[in-house]
């Protein structure tokens, strides 16, 4: 069962870093072409608009892709310093924390997004709830992630003491 989530998992994570540098790309692009616009001719008014909401997707995704590399930082002093079983317990606290804080930004952004539904993003005219959409997908994706740090926990499968996974 195990092999099965992180199986998903590495789905998940493949297709989130394709999503990423598309997203990078896209970014890249909408920005030169503001900085080549304002320059040469009038700014166009929906590039400021699109970089930002670009820019809000790619921390939430990127958030996503850096919790399944465990590349956030951690402070893993007293970890390391704990006997395999204290390791275990350690990672299943914080799997169970990050859960948590995860469920509650879940609600949260479905709150914004329920909230935002009637109103319309002014330049590019789609609905507010396209942004905030982002909220409570990457809280899902970190909670499973999370929900299989747990596991290992228990189970007492490989995985570091911050929680995160091995790089």
């Amino acid at each position: 069962m195990l092999r099965s989530l992180r199986a998903i998992e590495g789905a998940i994570d493949a297709v989130l870093q394709r999503v990423a540098v598309a997203g990078i790309v896209a970014l890249i692009a909408v920005m030169s072409l503001q900085i080549v616009s304002r320059v040469l001719f009038t700014a166009t008014s929906w590039s400021e608009e699109t970089a930002r909401y670009l820019l809000i997707w790619l921390t939430f995704l990127g958030a996503c892709l850096a919790y399944h590399r465990g590349r956030h930082i951690a402070v893993s002093v007293l970890a390391d310093a704990l006997p395999p079983y204290g390791r275990r317990l350690c990672q299943g606290l914080i799997a169970l924390v990050t859960i948590a804080f995860m469920s509650v930004l879940l609600q949260v952004g479905l709150e914004y997004m329920a909230l935002q539904s009637f109103q319309q993003s002014a330049a590019l005219r789609i609905p507010m709830s396209v942004v905030y959409a982002v909220m409570p997908l990457s809280a899902a994706i970190m909670a499973y992630m999370a929900l299989t740090d747990l596991l290992e926990a228990i189970l007492g499968q490989p995985g570091d003491a911050t929680g995160g996974r091995r790089p």
